[in-house]
């Protein structure tokens, strides 16, 4: 014979039903905060780890490089007509020389050698065969999200690209290139001479004066490598110069060949941008 609940049987059986649903409901949200927990833990954990190793790396890269400052043989390029330009100024900066063979022993891949004034940029610069190794991977090629700072595949670093970029993460310890951040402040704008980018490569020693400082939504058009035409680079010239923030005026022509520095700004794809043109040489 079946047997029928009373009201008071259902009522505590519905009771029942939703403190047990209540009760699931509170695991899976402790669950969930505990995985939470422990992965924002394991991030930390390996945020702090990738920076130890790039300490590390760092100070071993210190430790091997020679550095020499000279302008013997010097070749001037592109030099403007007016004397009083800014050029002449940069020009006469002394060049920042590099000895490769300590750097080339720890990685086959070393390129260059980059120094920007007033930034934590005193780096070795790579280049591999893709723009994708060296996002996770730093200069002793371990696995490390920091990265490191490498130039586009497609430049051939012995014979200049009309443009040649250089590519770092923004790291918030500001290794990489975490402290171009500091070109975007007025302080550090109002200081002349931080306008020189020094760039040593196996053959010869560079100055570029910077004639952009900006920040832009994530695009390709700033990183084009070369220009079809001396019209299409015009173009390429007047946008990159409107797009400036900074308080300079650098004289800048199709006959220039350029540097490019480029890192994250936010996790929203913003790009902090500098780029500069080649203003004198040195054969080593």
């Amino acid at each position: 014979m079946r047997k029928y609940m009373t009201f008071e049987e259902f009522f505590k059986t519905q009771a029942l039903e939703k403190n047990n649903k209540r009760k699931s409901l509170k695991i899976i949200l402790s669950l969930l905060c505990l995985s939470i927990i422990l992965f924002s833990l394991y991030t930390i954990f390996k945020w702090g780890k990738d920076n130890s190793q790039i300490r590390q790396i760092n100070q071993k890269i210190q430790k091997n490089i020679m550095v020499n400052n000279n302008d013997e043989n010097k070749e001037l390029v592109n030099p403007p007509q007016n004397k009083k330009s800014n050029y002449y100024y940069y020009a006469a900066i002394p060049f920042y020389e590099v000895d490769f063979s300590a750097l080339k022993k720890q990685n086959e891949d070393t390129v260059a050698f980059i120094r920007l004034n007033n930034t934590n940029i005193n780096s070795p610069v790579v280049q591999t065969t893709d723009n994708t190794f060296y996002l996770d991977h730093t200069f002793d090629k371990s696995k490390n999200n920091a990265g490191w700072l490498f130039m586009d595949y497609r430049n051939d670093v012995n014979k200049l690209s009309d443009n040649t970029i250089i590519y770092g993460h923004s790291r918030l310890d500001r290794t990489m290139f975490g402290s171009l951040r500091n070109t975007l402040t007025s302080y550090w704008q109002s200081n002349k001479d931080n306008y020189v980018i020094f760039l040593s490569t196996l053959k010869e020693n560079m100055i570029f004066q910077i004639f952009a400082i900006y920040s832009i939504k994530s695009e390709n058009y700033y990183i084009t490598p070369n220009f079809a035409n001396n019209e299409e680079k015009q173009k390429w010239i007047e946008t990159m110069q409107k797009r400036n923030i900074a308080p300079i005026k650098t004289e800048v022509d199709v006959n220039d060949k350029f540097l490019t520095l480029s890192t994250c700004q936010n996790n929203r794809g913003g790009r902090i941008v500098i780029q500069a043109k080649l203003i004198k040489r040195q054969k080593r």
